[in-house]
């Protein structure tokens, strides 16, 4: 059986990727899927969907086909009366029946073939009385301990599933070519003798295919049912005199629910070497507490209808004379070998950033509960950075960086530039302030990139940017304008203030210029100056600087040309 998720109503809400124990949702952009051989089939997935995109898909074409060869044999499971209620265990059986099944088992045979093993190894010496053993009858908690907490695997007791041992029971009864079909809810794995596995949905499915209504079935048994009855067992295989002989708060045997136990047991037996006893651990309340069968809030409601066709316990065993199977189990320790390399998992923190207090985010917004788990599901291909918001936040808050910063001369961009100017004449108008702007351009760039080529001519445009910013305060600000040319914004500075500043400039670029190895005169400047009065509100003071500065350029280069806002005329200062 497998869980798929339905791109058509999927919208990538990650309610999948929370709940998941097994990190086997894989998220890329919008597209989210469920990666098979990471999945244990627990389940959680699909309650926790508020969309209904997540569906549980069995062997239901296999399971029909052997219906149609009317000599498959099915094992019902008990929780079967709770999904087809009100209909009567009776025709639910007459159902399987009509729909070409050949014989019907409903789920105990299996339950006792376990406990009896149970209560072998728990005669036998030590076993039991002292160390840890894990129940091992749940096929979620198999898979579990073996992908996640391999440490756990020694403690496993020996026995295989329900599921496995009534497959293999009933392969030896009827036959080793009889098609075993298994519905139900624990759908992890049935071993290699059960030959199709279906859930109770695609087994209503199928009835639908045949034309079968369930409600339309008779009362009574039209065929001698098969025996159903316990004699060692309760459900799911725990045995009865077990628990009559050890309280649930004894040392010698644990009840615990929930996968997340299983993190505090590998901690216990692992590091502090604490014998557990016999620790009897499910995923859920049981079958009936689990997703594919409903609601949680309707547990007690399930229970009370499976309770009412529980039939009276057997006098003596219910299994055949002469049926004699192994229903012992081994589980191999492989190296965990899945986990990606650290540095890996690293660097993708590294891109998602620390929190102000130096620690990882940890937000959850990503589906993960921590940015570690996060970091490692990425490394496996399993999501991508663009899940994780704060990596959006850091990639915008960088991306507003660079917008902000020339990238060859780290000054200010021409859209800074041009908001701080905004900005400015908004103060001045406020506060009756003024200010000035210095309007830079290289007299003979092209020159020296005809002559000495681009690298060399962008070494010139760095260091003319360096020389700018050497010459002016932190409140003032110097930009790239656009290929040689440059802005600087002199806040709370006149005419005679600017004009200092400008001629400073020009002589460091010159300076800068000899100091490279350039001819005398190559690498030279030409600036305009231009001050910002409040009273002037029709003036644009850049468009007055670049006028003051071509009146440089045509009266030699090399020089400063101030704007007069006065009478309209133009100075020029030479070198």
């Amino acid at each position: 059986m497998d869980f798929k998720i339905d791109p058509e109503l999927c919208v990538a809400c990650l309610a999948c990727v929370r709940v998941c124990p097994s990190d086997a949702v894989a998220v890329e952009d919008q597209k989210v899927w469920i990666v098979d051989e990471a999945c244990m089939r627990v389940g959680l997935c699909l309650p926790a969907c508020p969309h209904e995109a997540i569906i549980a898909v069995g062997d239901a074409t296999r399971a029909l086909e052997f219906a149609l060869g009317h000599k498959a044999v099915l094992i019902l499971s008990v929780e079967s009366a709770a999904w087809f209620y009100p209909a009567t265990p009776e025709q639910v059986v007459n159902a399987c029946y009509a729909a070409g099944f050949n014989t019907v088992h409903r789920g105990v045979l299996g339950d006792e073939l376990v406990a009896k093993e149970y209560l072998d190894l728990w005669t036998e010496e030590e076993w039991g009385r002292g160390g840890t053993v894990i129940r091992s009858t749940c096929p979620v908690i198999v898979e579990t301990i073996k992908s996640q907490y391999p440490e756990l695997i020694p403690y496993l007791a020996p026995v295989s599933t329900p599921i496995e041992a009534e497959a293999r029971y009933l392969k030896a009864l009827y036959g080793e070519d009889t098609p075993i079909v298994y519905t139900g809810v624990c759908l992890t794995k049935g071993g290699d003798d059960v030959d199709a596995a279906i859930t109770l949905a695609e087994l209503e499915g199928i009835f639908k295919k045949r034309g079968i209504r369930v409600q339309d079935q008779p009362l009574f048994y039209s065929r001698i049912p098969e025996e159903r009855r316990r004699y060692w067992s309760t459900a799911g295989g725990l045995p009865l005199e077990l628990l009559k002989e050890e309280r649930q708060s004894s040392r010698r045997f644990r009840k615990v629910r929930g996968l997340s136990a299983l993190e505090g047991i590998a901690r216990a037996v692992g590091v502090d070497r604490i014998d557990l006893g016999f620790v009897d651990i499910l995923p859920c309340e049981g079958c009936l507490d689990h997703p594919l069968l409903g609601p949680k809030e309707e547990l007690f409601r399930r229970r009370a209808i499976v309770g009412a066709t529980e039939p009276p316990r057997a006098t003596a065993p219910v299994l055949v004379d002469g049926i004699d199977i192994q229903v012992g189990a081994a589980f191999e320790i492989h190296a965990n070998g899945k986990q990606p390399a650290q540095e890996l998992v690293d660097e993708i923190i590294d891109q998602i950033g620390l929190a102000p207090n130096g620690r990882t985010w940890d937000s959850g917004a990503c589906g993960y509960e921590t940015c570690q788990e996060f970091a490692v599901a990425a490394a496996q291909g399993r999501t991508t950075l663009k899940s994780c918001p704060r990596y959006l936040e850091r990639q915008a808050s960088l991306a507003q960086q660079q917008a902000a910063v020339d990238a060859l001369t780290g000054l200010a961009s021409f859209r800074v530039l041009r908001d701080r100017l905004a900005n400015e004449v908004a103060r001045c108008h406020r506060s009756g302030d003024r200010f000035a702007v210095l309007f830079l351009d290289l007299d003979n760039f092209k020159q020296v990139n005809d002559l000495f080529g681009h690298e060399a001519g962008n070494a010139v445009l760095r260091e003319t940017a360096r020389r700018c910013n050497a010459h002016i305060r932190l409140t003032d600000v110097a930009g790239r304008y656009g290929g040689d040319e440059f802005v600087v914004v002199l806040v709370g500075t006149g005419e005679e203030g600017a004009r200092g500043v400008a001629e400073k400039v020009r002589a460091a670029v010159e300076e800068a210029g000899v100091g490279m190895g350039y001819p005398a005169g190559l690498v030279t400047a030409s600036i305009g100056v231009a001050e910002y009065r409040p009273e002037k509100t029709d003036e644009d003071v850049l468009v007055a600087a670049d006028r003051a500065l071509y009146r440089a350029k045509a009266a030699g280069r090399n020089r400063v040309g101030v704007a007069t806002g006065g009478d309209g005329e133009e100075q020029e200062k030479a070198p």
